[in-house]
């Protein structure tokens, strides 16, 4: 088949694939602010929140690592399908869950559904990032436009599916709530199964999950740049920033519960958007249609050691009072935006560089083996921010948010030019 045929069948095939992420995120999100913020006016513990996602972060790890190696063996069209179906079954379970049980059965049974929901999330991720690699056109910055519109607009729509969750939890309750996101994504996935074009690689039989681990050494140091920069977003993300906001807004009636509610899903779906706007446009805020890949190395530790100085200067600023204030809730508005802006040059970059670093013809072992250094730091961020928060409140996890920054900076000190193809 000639290219001029191919691209096209390329171009709908990434197409259908951004869509069906889309999905797939916007259910995500929704079902992350509905869980945190329904079992946190149950009397959940900033802990006992953080555990409920520990077994979504831990199924992260190992599915990445085996959904690598199924789509090289069973083609990425099967493990993006088989993300989609796990989500819909994962939305119906929680759904079961029975007010009248113990607290902690209510935390195992929540705990086991997050983490078949974990499984389906990194399922759809690795299939839908390892496309990119397989449809972005050769022209010269053409990956990384390709990689930052895919995952900017997916985390601008995981960004309005914070938005729907807690506004789904203040109008309709928890249970239809969680319903009306498995309707909706099983329409998705019928959708996509009708209307997927081909282009998307089947498999290969000879495939072995030995692969999966990458003799790169730019593939391993990114991987642990990539633990340490989503462990410093989640440390605060997940539960302790909005169980702050929680304290600081809520006056505990039901009509300030949902006020709340909606103040924190705002903020929340608020930052996500940001961050997808801005690592869609990485490639233009970082000039990468004219830049080697060794000035995209340079700025990508320039751009790690630039995040660092945000949340150290958001623990300043909390060490400063012992009580919740008004203007340290402005300050740390703000400076959690700064964070977010900054945050997505950063992940944008990493997302472009694994794809560089790797071949066509082992994209989903590498990706899956990254990703599932993403799934790491998610998982150390979400147990460390319960934790720290906790013991420590606002200062000890913000300042551990900065320790792991500078430490995703270090690993990025350790990358080095190497070309290969759909680089610049």
């Amino acid at each position: 088949m000639s290219d001029a045929a191919a691209k096209p069948r390329g171009a709908a095939a990434y197409v259908a694939v951004t869509a069906a992420y889309w999905a797939f995120m916007l259910t995500d999100g929704a079902l992350r602010m509905l869980v945190l913020l329904h079992f946190h006016t149950l009397g959940f513990s900033p802990v006992q929140l953080a555990y409920l996602f520990v077994l979504y972060e831990v199924a992260g790890v190992g599915t990445n690592l085996c959904a690598g190696w199924i789509a090289a063996r069973f083609g990425l069209t099967s493990t993006l399908y088989a993300g989609l179906g796990l989500q819909v079954g994962a939305l119906l379970a929680l759904a079961m869950l029975d007010p009248s049980w113990a607290m902690g059965a209510s935390v195992a049974y929540v705990m086991a559904v997050q983490g078949a929901s974990g499984v389906a999330k990194d399922l759809a991720k690795m299939s839908s990032k390892s496309a990119v690699k397989l449809l972005a056109p050769s022209d010269a910055g053409g990956l990384f436009r390709w990689v930052a519109l895919l995952t900017g607009s997916k985390n601008a729509v995981k960004g309005v599916g914070f938005l729907l969750g807690a506004a789904l939890l203040a109008s309709v309750g928890f249970v239809a709530a969680v319903l009306g996101l498995a309707v909706i994504l099983a329409v998705i996935l019928l959708a996509v199964l009708i209307a997927m074009p081909t282009g998307l690689p089947k498999g290969r039989k000879g495939a072995k999950f030995s692969e999966v681990f990458s003799k790169s050494a730019n593939v391993n140091w990114l991987s642990a740049a990539r633990v340490f920069l989503f462990g410093a977003r989640d440390v605060w993300f997940v539960v302790g920033i909005p169980i702050y906001f929680y304290a600081v807004l809520s006056d505990g009636s039901e009509a300030g519960n949902r006020a709340t509610f909606f103040l924190i899903g705002s903020f929340m779906a608020g930052w996500i958007i940001l961050y997808g706007l801005v690592q869609a446009n990485a490639p233009r805020i970082l000039r990468a249609k004219s830049r080697t890949q060794a000035d995209l190395l340079g700025a990508a530790r320039q751009w790690a050691w630039g995040l660092a100085i945000v949340p150290a200067v958001l623990t300043l600023a909390a060490l400063s009072t012992d009580a919740p204030q008004l203007w340290l809730t402005i300050v740390l508005v703000a400076g959690l935006l700064v964070f977010g802006a900054v945050f997505a040059v950063n992940s944008a970059l990493h997302s472009y560089l694994i794809l560089s670093f790797t071949h066509a013809d082992r994209v989903t072992m590498d990706v899956g083996f990254y990703y599932m250094a993403n799934a790491a730091g998610r998982l150390l961020g979400t147990l460390l921010s319960g934790l720290t928060y906790q013991v420590g409140g606002l200062p000890l996890m913000l300042g551990t948010a900065a320790v792991m920054v500078a430490a995703s900076a270090m690993a990025a000190g350790r990358l080095a030019p190497e070309l290969k193809e759909g680089t610049n």
